[in-house]
């Protein structure tokens, strides 16, 4: 039996409270908008598709109960997103329509910058729909610069 032997890792540093503080912010912020971006974004991508964006369909490219998607629909009515029609589906307004496309625009460019570092296309797309909730205006920019092969300020 081969016994391993661990090395010792450094300790980590615990940063100043109100640069941690700032950072789980960011973090709960980033989960709070990224359900109803993926909705607005989703919506979009169908109304382009097929004209309309109908639960039925939102609920199975979401992989969730209609109940579910009703719900969300009615919380982003509620915010101004979007406009539901009966018998015709659910529409955005502009205000989500703005918000659908710098959501898009978000994943374009993590997903340009991971196919920049040699990520598979089918990786890329996936983990670009994680990660452009999650990265800051300033990260998002340093992507795209590396992306079109420009070097960073």
């Amino acid at each position: 039996m081969q016994v391993r032997r661990q090395t010792a890792v450094p300790e980590a540093h615990l940063v100043d409270p109100e640069v941690h503080v700032e950072s789980f912010r960011q973090a709960r912020e980033a989960r709070r908008s990224e359900l109803v971006e993926d909705y607005v974004e989703l919506i979009a991508d169908l109304i382009g598709d097929g004209g309309e964006a109908r639960q039925v369909d939102i609920a199975a490219r979401l992989g969730v109960a209609q109940p579910t998607v009703a719900k969300m629909l009615k919380r982003l009515a509620e915010d101004g997103l979007v406009q539901q029609r009966p018998y015709r589906g659910v529409f955005l307004t502009q205000a989500g329509q703005v918000l659908a496309e710098q959501a898009r625009e978000r994943h374009r460019i993590v997903e340009r910058f991971l196919r920049a570092l040699g990520v598979s296309p089918e990786t890329a797309r996936r983990d670009a729909e994680g990660i452009e909730h999650h990265v800051s205006n300033e990260t998002l920019d340093a992507f795209r610069l590396f992306a079109e092969g420009r070097p960073s300020a």
